[in-house]
């Protein structure tokens, strides 16, 4: 059995439920049409006897995550609309039983998952439960199986607000146990030994009825959540539309609104790049595409040469999740010691497993080293040139941004993004001396960092920088013909990218930005002008250098900044720097946080033209932007 089913048991007098797929606790359950009818199975058993109550609850270790996400790519308004009334229909059946129902949450409950258990007059939950939540605004959607509508009825208009709209839109930051409690999604925590047993016994013993939260706040405060949302996004605005009516509509109305909005906004162009995204990190980049399928080498020693900012963060990493020795070495005892202090700050109990130096003692027995020193090359090569000879069994990686493996000597690039803790994204570069094994080593490495690897080909910029310089050449243009910082700001905001670029700027720091674009015009001169005034921020000054007078509208920027990426993507294809545009979004959802309703950015340059009219045809034309 690999489809979702409840399966309905008897205990005696009560009936237990489970959501199962067959599947261990690694694959959640979802929603698909095969669970559908199943619950109206179980629901038509539960109807037609006698019981005293209903336990709600899942396979060991897991609850449900929601709808089967498969079934949407394509979808019609009408699929749309008769799979939100299906689930309605059910649910709504399950909330009109005549005995009292409890869901026992023992694991995720996401989207559909959490909706379900809302339907029952109880829920607990495990204590060990870390994922609770609506993420469906995250994919450009909402919950659309009644979470609009009861969320506020249970927990009150701002907690509502928080959990459809907030959380998702943090990161799609989830709930665990302790703070569902607190929000009063759950009525009561019960440790994961003896989980089922407590909940029956919570059951048989909780009140008939609960207070009903004030819900005269929610035109304030759905009005204070309007005025916090930024850029082009429909889902978060739509969801608050329908919590906004849950104050005044019946249940039946409100149901009946969530149909109709699901019908407009699941068929429509972000809701279906947001899948394509979903797909794209959550499914294809787990596959390890373009990883040669070869034994990854054993890492059981890191050494790190550099002991800046990065390095400590790799460092930390690197302790806390491999749990391995690791060597970090420094140019001075007091460069050596603070890195190591900051380390081992971070590490806790795996403080001991950190050692450092000033020469190259306790290299020689590494299995991986990782540069993090300054971005100069003649400073790598005679690095790497050491290292080769210090310790020749070792697989060698660099962390640079933009500058060549093959000519530095390092086996492979593992470029991690700045903060570390934070984005996921390592860009896996091979160069044509790049052994399989480096290779396979490096994603697995990742894979046990819990970052996400994509392979890129040794080239100025790798990915994330290229594209992300292509765009500032084309802002720091702007700038020198007359626009203002406020502007260039605005053409991007309006794009629904999670920062500002002069935010971003000031977090990459100018001066490292000066030197990836220097690094590119050297490689790209035509493409990737040099900037006066990029060069001004680097050195500290704030002056603008205007070149000339060619003031454009915010518009006017957008749409050369598309056309930009457009050209730039179409560039990373054809030259093999990527194996499709595929990665190009991969990396740039991951890397740079760009929105999921652009589908990273390659279905918004298809579905407005702008891949055609730069570069003759669409990127999905070329199999790049295609659900995955």
């Amino acid at each position: 059995m690999s489809e979702t089913e409840f399966q309905l048991h008897r205990a005696g007098d009560l009936a237990i439920v489970t959501i199962d797929n067959g599947e261990d606790w690694t694959k959640p359950c979802t929603f698909g049409r095969h669970a559908l009818e199943s619950l109206g199975r179980a629901l038509d058993d539960l109807e037609s006897q006698e019981w005293a109550g209903l336990v709600l609850t899942g396979k060991p270790q897991g609850f449900a995550v929601g709808a089967d996400i498969d079934q949407f790519p394509n979808i019609t308004p009408e699929l749309a609309r008769e799979g939100s009334r299906a689930g309605h229909e059910l649910f709504l059946r399950l909330r009109n039983l005549t005995f009292p129902t409890l869901a026992a949450i023992n694991g995720a409950a996401l989207g559909g998952g959490l909706e379900i258990a809302l339907h029952c007059d109880h829920r607990t939950i495990a204590r060990s439960v870390r994922h609770v939540g609506t993420p469906e605004v995250f994919l450009g959607l909402f919950p659309a199986w009644g979470g609009t509508q009861l969320l506020p009825r249970l927990v009150g208009p701002a907690a509502a607000v928080k959990v459809v709209v907030t959380n998702p839109l943090r990161q799609n930051r989830m709930l665990d146990a302790e703070q569902a409690l607190e929000l009063g999604l759950v009525d009561a925590i019960f440790d994961d030994a003896g989980f089922l047993d407590e909940s029956i016994a919570y059951l048989q013993s909780a009140p008939a009825t609960r207070e009903e939260p004030d819900l005269s706040s929610t035109a304030e405060v759905i009005r204070r959540a309007r005025g916090e949302l930024l850029g082009p996004a429909h889902a978060p605005r739509v969801a608050l539309d329908l919590i906004e009516g849950a104050a005044g509509w019946s249940l039946e109305e409100g149901y009946r609104a969530e149909e109709d909005a699901i019908a407009g906004l699941l068929p429509a162009p972000q809701a279906q790049n947001s899948i394509y995204a979903f797909n794209l990190v959550e499914r294809r980049q787990k596959r390890g595409v373009g990883v040669p399928k070869v034994e990854p080498r054993p890492v059981e020693k890191v050494g790190i040469v550099g002991g800046g900012l990065m390095s400590r963060q790799l460092a930390t990493l690197v302790v806390k999740r491999l749990e391995i020795p690791l060597v970090l070495r420094d140019l001075t005892d007091e460069l050596v010691d603070a890195a190591l202090a900051d380390v081992r700050s971070e590490a806790g109990a795996r403080a001991t497993l950190v050692s450092g130096t000033t020469g190259w003692e306790g290299f020689e027995d590494c299995d991986l080293v990782l540069e993090a020193v300054v971005e100069q090359l003649p400073v790598k090569q005679e690095v790497f040139a050491t290292l080769r000879e210090l310790a020749p069994n070792a697989i060698l990686a660099s962390n640079t941004s933009s500058l060549s493996l093959a000519e530095m000597g390092a086996d492979v690039g593992l470029h991690f993004f700045n903060p570390v803790a934070v984005l996921p994204l390592v860009e896996i570069v091979r160069h044509d001396a790049t052994p399989d094994e480096a290779i396979a080593t490096a994603w697995d490495v990742c894979r046990k960092l819990r970052k996400r690897g994509v392979v890129t080909k040794d080239a100025p910029g790798f990915v994330v920088n290229r594209v992300l310089t292509r765009m500032t050449s084309v802002l720091m243009d702007s700038l020198e013909h007359g626009n203002s910082v406020e502007e260039t700001d605005e053409a991007i905001i309006e794009l629904g990218m999670p920062m500002a670029p002069s935010v971003l700027l000031q977090l990459v720091g100018p001066r490292v930005a000066n030197h990836v674009l220097e690094t590119m015009h050297e490689a790209y001169p035509d493409r990737y002008p040099l900037s006066p005034t990029l060069a001004n921020f680097a050195d500290g000054k704030d002056e603008v250098v205007v070149v000339g007078e060619r003031r454009r509208s915010t518009d006017e920027i957008t749409q050369a900044v598309l056309e930009a990426l457009a050209d730039e993507i179409g560039r990373l294809v054809d030259e093999g720097v990527v194996g499709s545009a595929q990665d190009v979004d991969t990396c740039l959802l991951l890397g740079a946080g760009w929105p999921f309703f652009l589908g990273g950015i390659t279905p918004h340059l298809d579905q407005t033209g702008v891949s055609e009219r730069v570069l003759g045809h669409r990127l999905a034309d070329a199999g790049a932007a295609t659900p995955a």
